[in-house]
């Protein structure tokens, strides 16, 4: 667990916001301080964060919310499931602006149009939406594919949801699909055995916080074993992972600022409605393609967002 201390940002006479993110969301903290500088917030003059990023545990996720809420904090930015049900759990009269998957589903709002209570912000649903598409984009990446591991924590609310949606999928597809289930980050090497020993001959990675918190090691894995693989959020492809597809980690961030400052100017989380990603990112390394022989087509390439070589 680590943190900026607490006084770290100037807070006398400016509204504190606390940030409780898991620190594999590489980017979001840019996004968010973008936004809320195009609003019109400087760090330290009228605005102050207080950054905790919780690592290999969520143990101590409540307890970092009380330590945050003791600094006169005045909206809580989460990401995540865990650090939203926490901060549910927690059950503070502060309002809480969220990055998660499916919050109707995990039982953090009662609706996305009226949430109701002290939380809102961006479901970044991946459900039906994204599950039925990674299918497709690995299959017409690499015709030959006929067997693809799904890595996966069943917690997961979105995830179960995305597992259901490809398990209908995958036939039409002439896929079969192996689940491969990570529920804790110290579960990676059961799961990478797994996938070896059912010789999975591509993967699609869930964009859970436990698969996040591997990302090296879940690149390194498929590069080592010449598996393509799809992924959520383009920070995988950034670091030699071939393929993602998904919403702007960087955009989803910036937008949240929009719900703090409308907040710190008077609007309860209540009647804001929780919205859904609107932009969408398709990413290729040709670099890795090219390692693990895999000629990406035109048709993709003419849908492609940003390619790095």
């Amino acid at each position: 667990m680590t943190a900026l201390p607490a006084g770290a940002e100037q807070r006398a006479n400016v509204p504190v916001v606390g940030w409780l993110v898991f620190s594999a969301g590489e980017g979001g903290l840019e996004g968010f301080r973008q936004g809320l500088q195009e609003h019109g917030y400087v760090k330290g003059q009228n605005i102050a964060i207080e950054v905790r990023t919780p690592e290999e545990s969520v143990d101590h996720l409540v307890e970092q919310i009380r330590d945050l809420a003791r600094l006169n904090m005045k909206v809580l930015i989460t990401g995540g499931v865990p650090a939203t049900l926490a901060a549910k759990g927690a059950a503070l009269p502060i309002p809480v602006v969220f990055v998660m998957a499916d919050p109707v589903g995990s039982g953090v709002v009662a609706s996305l149009a009226h949430p109701g209570g002290t939380m809102t912000g961006q479901s970044a649903a991946i459900e039906e939406q994204f599950a039925g598409k990674w299918l497709q984009l690995l299959k017409e990446a690499a015709p030959r594919l006929s067997r693809i591991a799904y890595l996966w924590n069943p917690a997961n609310h979105g995830s179960a949801s995305s597992w259901k949606t490809m398990q209908g999928l995958a036939p039409i597809l002439g896929l079969t699909l192996q689940s491969v289930e990570m529920r804790d980050r110290k579960d990676i090497d059961a799961a990478f055995a797994a996938i070896i020993r059912e010789r999975a001959e591509g993967v699609i990675v869930d964009s859970d916080y436990v698969t996040a918190g591997k990302k090296t090691r879940i690149v390194e894995f498929t590069a080592a074993n010449r598996l393509p693989a799809i992924y959520t959020w383009k920070m995988y492809v950034d670091a030699g992972g071939l393929m993602s597809y998904g919403p702007s980690f960087y955009e989803l961030w910036r937008h949240a600022a929009t719900y703090v400052d409308k907040i710190l100017k008077g609007a309860k989380p209540a009647d804001l409605p929780v919205e859904q990603p609107t932009r969408y990112e398709l990413v290729v390394n040709l670099k890795t393609a090219k390692e693990l022989g895999v000629t990406i087509p035109p048709s993709i390439l003419a849908r492609v967002d940003e390619v790095i070589e």
